[in-house]
């Protein structure tokens, strides 16, 4: 495994580290791993067609369809 060191933190992110750190029952060094691996390997985002698949098949067609009104403006159902 490689080691990074990281240098010239600010005092209160330290604290905060060690604050996180402690409420996940983790050292500070443990914690940081965790934040790094979550950071840069955590769950991959979906693309838009997975988004897209996922959702419901709701209404018909015709729910959408446009009409023109009498001023010539495009108006939805």
């Amino acid at each position: 495994m490689a080691r990074l060191l990281v240098r010239d933190l600010d005092p209160d992110i330290v604290k905060a580290l060690k604050k996180r750190a402690a409420q996940h029952n983790n050292s500070a060094e443990a914690e940081h791993r965790e934040i790094l691996k979550q950071a840069l390997l955590g769950p991959k985002k979906k693309s838009f067609a997975q988004v897209l698949a996922s959702m419901p098949n709701v209404g018909k067609d015709s729910d959408f369809e446009r009409i023109e009104d009498t001023e010539g403006e495009s108006v939805f159902n």
